[in-house]
């Protein structure tokens, strides 16, 4: 009996190692993503805290100075923010970007794959009819041995 060989196999193999590598990038972009967005929350809920530590203080009662320096620090803090909020989208859209490309690896691997499939279907039903045919001429070989005895 003959072996099945699909022709595309090597092809297959290095759509399949793109998948594997674009992957890898999708999971780092996800780490990246979830750092910055992280640290974003941090920082919002640090400039929450301060604010609230802020009118506490106002309440009880602080000084002048102590109110321009947690003024001039959370106006620092909002910058960062800024920044760290830019630095979320970026991490976002580039997420976005292997997301997609990892869609379209896979998409690529399922059609050699489905292509694959069928190649094999057609291979075991082309060696079915051939082994149809074998078993008819040994059959008829046999039936004719018989006839001649």
């Amino acid at each position: 009996m003959v072996s099945y060989i699909y022709r595309f196999e090597k092809v297959l193999a290095i759509r399949e190692q793109e998948k594997s590598e674009t992957e890898i990038a999708y999971k780092e972009s996800v780490r990246s993503f979830e750092e910055v967005a992280t640290k974003l929350y941090e920082l919002l809920k640090k400039k929450e805290d301060l604010i609230e530590f802020q009118q506490e203080r106002l309440a009880v009662g602080s000084s002048i100075e102590e109110v321009h320096h947690y003024a001039r620090f959370i106006d620092s803090l909002e910058k960062t923010i800024v920044d760290v909020q830019q630095k979320v989208v970026q991490a976002r859209a580039k997420m976005n970007w292997h997301e997609e490309k990892l869609l379209e690896k896979n998409l690529e691997v399922r059609k050699f794959e489905k292509m694959r499939e069928k190649d094999l279907k057609v291979f075991q039903q082309e060696q079915d009819r051939i082994e149809g045919i074998f078993l008819d001429e040994i059959s008829s070989l046999t039936y004719n041995k018989r006839e001649i005895r």
